[in-house]
């Protein structure tokens, strides 16, 4: 979903950074071949994810939600020299379409694919995470948050995608929503927290930032 008048938001498109040539061709690819291509981040919000992550520089980057590489290949671009970058996905589909890209970038060998429940992953990673990127199945945000924040290096960031929910998050809650209602959960946990400081960015579906004291 836009929340911006159409002409706003092309002109934001037109006049941010280009689409690098691998991503470019991973984007067609998955919207000529892939069930909904709508949940690919995209040029624009992965130039966003790009520039934060190259801000950060971070040494350790977990991804909850892989989809077909899009995102972790444009957080991989503010790796350190020496970092790594581990993704969890369910969909064990998607997971050589993921491997031919990922191999195909200059990140080959520093992008970890994890297939499984990320709740039974996320504990087995022996590392602590400078930069999370949260974009998987909402009913889950809340508990995905608990798992991570005792992992995240001071100073850290947690990025999650899609918690406007086309604006759900304001409307009456339908009975058995249960992504919006753990959508709603989970900004306020977010926003109550002492232990991170967090802003809500109106970009696409509604992307937080979120700072680990």
């Amino acid at each position: 979903m836009h929340f911006l008048p159409e002409e706003i938001d092309e002109y934001i498109v037109d006049h941010s950074q280009g689409e690098p040539d691998l991503l470019a061709r991973l984007n067609r690819e998955t919207n000529q071949k892939i069930m909904q291509p709508r949940m690919l981040s995209g040029h624009y919000q992965g130039r966003v994810l790009s520039l934060l992550s190259k801000i950060k520089m971070p040494e350790t980057i977990l991804e909850i939600g892989t989809y077909t590489g899009y995102s972790a290949l444009c957080l991989a671009e503010g790796l350190t020299a020496t970092g790594r970058l581990h993704t969890i996905d369910v969909n064990e589909e998607f997971f050589d379409f993921q491997k031919k890209y990922f191999e195909a970038s200059e990140y080959s060998g520093r992008i970890i694919q994890h297939l499984g429940d990320a709740t039974e992953i996320i504990p087995n990673i022996e590392e602590n995470f400078d930069l999370v990127f949260i974009d998987a199945d909402k009913p889950n945000y809340p508990r995905y948050f608990e798992l991570i924040i005792e992992k995240m290096n001071s100073g850290g960031m947690i990025l999650s995608d899609n918690v406007l929910w086309s604006g759900k998050v304001v409307e009456k809650l339908k009975k058995d929503d249960e992504s919006t209602a753990a959508l709603l959960e989970y900004n306020r946990l977010l926003n109550e927290d002492d232990r991170v400081e967090t802003v809500i960015l109106p970009i696409r579906d509604g992307l937080t930032l979120t700072r680990v004291k």
